[in-house]
């Protein structure tokens, strides 16, 4: 490893404390863009300079700039938004944006197509609703996600509690934001000022997700960020304390074997009180033992890779002074959402809808935008965005409840009946990704209809089969916990994993590389045959594709590009 920094940490150390030349370079009126060293800087403000990929050849053919805007990403800790809060995000896509919304893999949504003029706009107005975007991307920790049933029970009330209270406890302290965005006042002596007792001048060498779950349910994939907590309960249903979980992540890049998946370890349990000083402590041990020379390198797992999960959970007590006991047994028996309708108290129901891949608009015979937006004027509960790009509408009352059901059916907002339909995530790719290699939103839903007609004639149509597809390997869409997990190689190739866990725990496998459309039918065909054939009682998916031998089981991240060809020919 080269001890010279990567440049990244050059530009941060520079912006004083995340200002960089972001102010001046909004007034400049030539560009549509900000400058290259302002484009790292901005994301810490949760935003991404983008253009749209598929007028590039048109506008560059006719001397123009790129058609850039920006993304933001909203910082929703928990998923959990008013019904005020969702008309405003409603309102911000329509005016400023590109007039749809993006539930994320996160819990949280994005807003995409703001030109740089209305940058100001469209953050004060988020601001006006006490929501904002600072942290939801960058070298931080992100958006805290936590298990999206509401009312479930008093510990999803409390693994919610944890999840704001981690949030608010690690969210930047830089003035930066309000002063740029929301014409704060700056703060006279500027970097001299300010102080950043968790993340320092440099903040984090990469990004940093953290969750909360709470057992049977895994909705959350828990393994695969870097710091989670798994709710132990004794027989009533009260959290005994936390298991924390590290060193997970999901992303690669195609060619490079030292880079790989990796889902975490489970490092001991905590009791509730010392949670927060946990996070802190991971945090600041990522912070100091992470690799600032090569992002490639840099996230939690490669960390834990490197030192060892022994040597990292010794520090990361020393530090919180919290001395972590034995993890405790759990068990989680599925990844997904539960969708429909069900009860909570008082009379109140939580309707679960599915959005496909997690875009919300309006077209011909589906207008969903307009549909939400007409439950948020009735609606006087939350909205939760899921940790599966899907939507909870919760505590609705008994006298609603037949109305609001009745706009989210004429929507296409409720479930669809193939089972691999209702388990599919996708990332957004192209035209507005930059990293993208191929399609992945745009095309997915078209693929799950080719595969479905397969699926029907092997009377597998029903069965709960996990398939996920992004267009690079970067994982934004936690392709590699997935059943069937197509990732982007190129324009219309992908390739195709089989064999990761129904409830999250372990990785896909390499199945095949290179695969054109025909070619994922053609191929995952004689395997659903296969295991129509010969799979045993309650045996998922993902198991059958390793006992049949069509590939081998994933144990760790290191272990991913190992035995990578299939056992068994389909």
């Amino acid at each position: 490893m080269t001890d010279e920094l990567s440049r990244n940490e050059y530009i941060k150390e520079a912006s004083n404390y995340l200002r960089g030349t972001l102010a001046e370079g909004l007034r400049e009126e030539i560009t549509g863009a900000i400058v290259e060293d302002d484009q790292q800087l901005v994301k810490f403000h949760g935003m991404y300079l983008q253009d749209d990929r598929d007028l590039r050849s048109e506008r560059t053919r006719k001397k123009m700039e790129k058609a850039f805007s920006f993304m933001i990403r909203v910082r929703i800790p928990g998923g959990v938004l008013s019904a005020a809060q969702w008309l405003a995000l409603d309102h911000v896509a329509r005016t400023y944006g590109n007039t749809t919304m993006r539930l994320t893999t996160r819990q949280t949504v994005q807003l995409h197509g703001i030109i740089k003029s209305n940058l100001k706009a469209t953050l004060k107005e988020i601001d006006s609703v006490l929501l904002g975007s600072i942290a939801a991307c960058g070298d931080v920790n992100r958006n805290v996600m936590c298990g999206a049933n509401p009312d479930e029970s008093a510990a999803h009330a409390e693994a919610l509690e944890l999840a704001r209270k981690i949030s608010d406890h690690l969210t930047p302290q830089t003035p930066a934001y309000r002063e740029i965005w929301l014409d704060g006042e700056r703060i006279a002596g500027g970097e001299d000022t300010v102080v950043e007792p968790i993340y320092g001048k440099t903040y984090l060498p990469r990004k940093f997700k953290i969750v909360v779950a709470v057992p049977p349910s895994n909705d959350v994939d828990i393994f695969a960020h870097d710091l989670g907590y798994i709710a132990i309960r004794d027989e009533a249903g009260v959290i005994l304390g936390w298991n924390v979980t590290v060193g997970g992540g999901m992303g690669m890049t195609h060619g490079e074997p030292e880079t790989y998946p990796r889902t975490a370890d489970v490092m001991g349990f905590c009791a509730p009180k010392d949670a927060v000083a946990i996070a802190e402590a991971v945090v600041t041990v990522q912070r100091d033992w992470g690799n600032r020379a090569n992002r490639k390198h840099a996230r939690l797992k490669y960390t834990i890779e490197d030192r060892g999960l022994d040597a990292f959970r010794t520090e990361v007590m020393r530090r919180a002074g919290v001395l972590l006991q034995p993890a405790k047994p759990f068990v989680f028996t599925a990844t997904g959402d539960r969708y429909g309708w069900s009860q909570g108290t008082e009379g109140r129901g939580h309707l679960t809808l599915f959005v496909e891949n997690g875009r919300i608009h309006d077209v011909a015979g589906a207008a969903q935008m307009a549909a939400l937006r007409q439950i948020a004027q009735l609606h006087d509960g939350e909205f939760r965005v899921t940790p599966n790009q899907n939507l909870i509408v919760a505590n609705i009352p008994t006298d609603k409840q037949t109305e609001i059901h009745w706009i989210a059916k004429e929507a296409g907002l409720l479930a669809p009946w193939s089972g691999l339909r209702r388990n599919a995530m996708a990332c957004v790719a192209l035209p507005t990704c930059g990293l993208a290699l191929a399609e992945s939103e745009r095309y997915l839903p078209d693929l799950i209809t080719a595969l479905d007609a397969r699926l029907a004639a092997h009377g597998l149509s029903a069965d709960d089969i996990v398939i996920r597809m992004t267009g690079c390997p970067n994982g934004c869409a936690r392709p590699y916990l997935a059943e069937i997990c197509l990732v982007g190689k190129g324009p219309g190739r992908y390739n195709l994993y089989l064999g990761a866990a129904f409830d999250g725990s372990r990785l896909s496998k390499l199945y095949a590389e290179d695969v054109e459309d025909a070619g994922i039918v053609a191929t995952l065909d004689p395997i659903f045959a296969a295991y129509l054939a010969e799979r045993q009682k309650g045996e998922h998916f993902g198991d059958f594709t390793i006992r049949a031998g069509f590939v081998a089981a994933t144990t760790n991240g290191a272990d991913f590009h190992k035995n990578t060809g299939a056992k068994r020919s389909a």
